[in-house]
């Protein structure tokens, strides 16, 4: 176990110094630069824009400064807003992103438990249907047209909810809805698939014969189990939640990371892109992690060891 975490962290590291010189590299080599939308500069200017932000250094010299200052934990100065970091943006949007993304979370993986269960034990009838029609739509419909629609219907219409904006409890739910949707519908079909077969397995069989009510079953016996493919599930959809935060952010106007992660890509903000780049991959491969982890508590016989040859 110890020897297997070593090397995931070791492997991860890795992973991050790929991430973070390609990024730089792809950056570098799209053509323009962070300053060229502006009015025409004067010379003496544009050589002190450049003095500032280390512009006319050569690339070389730019990508080795670029990680010694990351692993100073330093993402570098803004381009786009002047006087402020990276870090200073990531300390400031990330509550917001987190917030969503909790909630997020708790919908995706709550719901989708609730329905697929719900689908399996009424395998055939109106609750399976009804849920995998919620599946369906969750899966077909892309995030940023069920933000529109949840904004316009709930939010505009009915007035349920606010259409957008931050600050209140109530304006997480939209956003946290639209951006759970697929995730639910994801659960749902591996949870109902899992749950009907382990519904056929004898030791079911056998729990029904000795009296159990079917709450005991379903609870203690049917569901552990039935959990491993929906953890399976668990690292792409952190990596959805993270990654189409940046779309439904600007949808509902909320000032998270998302939001400074468009921006900077119309600005082309180098640091804010690379810097935010960076936190999301560390963030997955600390989920992947956690995931594989999970995998020894729900079910004790599955080791994690690494393979010769492997």
């Amino acid at each position: 176990m110890v020897k297997y975490l070593i090397q995931r962290i070791a492997s991860a590291f890795l992973v991050l110094f790929l991430v973070i010189s390609l990024t730089f590299v792809l950056m570098h080599a799209i053509p323009g630069g962070p300053f060229s939308s502006e009015k025409v500069l004067p010379d003496a200017v544009k050589a002190n824009i450049e003095e500032r932000y280390h512009l006319n250094d050569p690339l070389s010299k730019q990508y080795v400064d670029y990680l010694v200052n990351i692993s100073h934990f330093n993402l570098g100065p803004t381009f786009r807003y002047a006087g402020r970091t990276v870090n200073d943006l990531i300390k400031d949007g990330m509550p917001k992103t987190a917030a969503v993304g909790l909630l997020a979370t708790i919908f995706g993986i709550g719901g989708g438990l609730i329905l697929g269960t719900i689908a399996a034990l009424g395998q055939n009838k109106t609750p399976d249907i009804i849920a995998t029609v919620f599946s369906t739509i969750g899966i077909s419909v892309p995030s940023f047209v069920l933000a529109t629609l949840f904004q316009y219907y709930l939010g505009f219409k009915t007035g349920w909810f606010p259409p957008v904006g931050w600050g209140e409890l109530k304006q997480l739910v939209l956003p946290s809805l639209a951006l759970s949707a697929y995730p639910i519908a994801q659960v749902t079909r591996l949870m109902r698939t899992s749950m009907l077969d382990v519904l056929s397995q004898d030791y079911i069989r056998t729990a029904r014969a000795k009296g159990l009510s079917g709450y005991l079953i379903i609870t203690r016996h049917a569901m552990r189990n039935a959990l491993l493919p929906v953890i399976t599930y668990l690292g792409p959809f952190f990596a959805y939640i993270l990654t189409g935060n940046f779309v439904v952010e600007y949808v509902f106007n909320i000032p998270g990371i998302g939001q400074f992660f468009v921006t900077g890509i119309n600005n082309r903000d180098y640091p804010t892109i690379m810097g935010i780049t960076i936190l999301f991959c560390t963030l997955l491969v600390v989920f992947n992690l956690l995931v594989d982890i999970a995998y020894t508590l729900v079910d004790p016989r599955i080791k994690l060891t690494t393979q010769k040859g492997a």
